[in-house]
């Protein structure tokens, strides 16, 4: 399968100099199109209070249009009405903004995640699943990982043969309630797309400081921090491992996404710095 790698959300949060992007797949497969996750939505900037809530004065979004998934969706040659399922890493609003822009899609996610999201049970919950963005009633897809085989270490992965062979959703609870990790079969090598288990390279390759303010708000929002560590921990091997058959890449990181468009070799929509 042919993956594009998109920036479909620019944020500048404080103490962050290089600033954050909202990196999601754009799959081609046999029968159609899928993303992996959205990022920011055409409805997001006419309601930023709603839809992304408060931590929009500390991630300061963009919300430029141009960034959508469903623009750039139709700027690389593609009929958006062809993606036809969405897969989330979770539910936080800088993941799921773009739902809205394709409410055919059928959208798929830990069963963990999508109770987390319609019955928030902590604070941290009731503050990051914003209704708004499910207000178009969106077709969930609940599944839950551990019922298919391990995916290279990962017990918790099933595979969405449902969407194409070759895309696998993997359990990596910690910084949500259902937080999960997607691979996708590329050809010659897999795309690993962490979400939010980790923000910032250095978290797992060891090079560059990573900036505090990225570091409390990892903690201040974490489901289980314990967990979150973990993820750390085994994506930190994996990156070791260098496998060349495998990509790492994470929700926000925009170093990742460089590299991984240069790898792509193509280009893949907006670059974030112009912004």
């Amino acid at each position: 399968m042919k993956v594009h790698h998109l920036n479909c959300g620019t944020m500048r949060p404080w103490g962050t100099p290089e600033g954050l992007v909202c990196h999601v797949l754009l799959v081609e497969t046999d029968t159609g199109l899928a993303l992996v996750d959205t990022g920011l939505g055409l409805l997001d900037g006419a309601a930023p209070g709603r839809r992304f809530g408060p931590a929009r004065h500390f991630v300061r979004p963009a919300f430029e249009e141009s960034e959508t998934a469903v623009r750039q969706v139709g700027r690389l040659g593609f009929d958006p009405k062809d993606v036809r399922d969405i897969v989330l890493t979770h539910c936080d609003a800088d993941h799921v903004g773009g739902l809205a822009d394709f409410p055919w899609a059928r959208v798929h996610l830990t069963d963990a995640e999508a109770t987390a999201a319609l019955h928030p049970a902590t604070r941290v919950e009731k503050g990051r699943y914003r209704p708004a963005q499910r207000a178009h009633a969106p077709a969930f897809v609940r599944h839950t990982p551990g019922t298919g085989e391990a995916w290279r270490g990962f017990a918790a992965a099933t595979e969405l043969t449902g969407i194409s062979p070759g895309i696998v959703l993997i359990g990596l609870t910690g910084h949500t309630r259902g937080h999960a990790a997607i691979a996708v079969d590329a050809g010659d090598h897999w795309v690993l797309h962490a979400g939010d288990a980790f923000y910032h390279h250095g978290q797992v390759d060891g090079v560059g400081k990573v900036p505090k303010s990225l570091l409390a708000m990892e903690r201040a929002v974490a489901h289980d921090w314990r967990r979150v560590r973990a993820n750390h921990e085994r994506l930190a091997e994996l990156w070791q491992a260098a496998d060349h058959d495998l990509l790492l890449v994470n929700a926000h990181d925009p170093s990742l996404l460089a590299s991984a468009r240069a790898r792509a070799g193509s280009w893949q929509g907006p670059d974030p710095a112009h912004h």
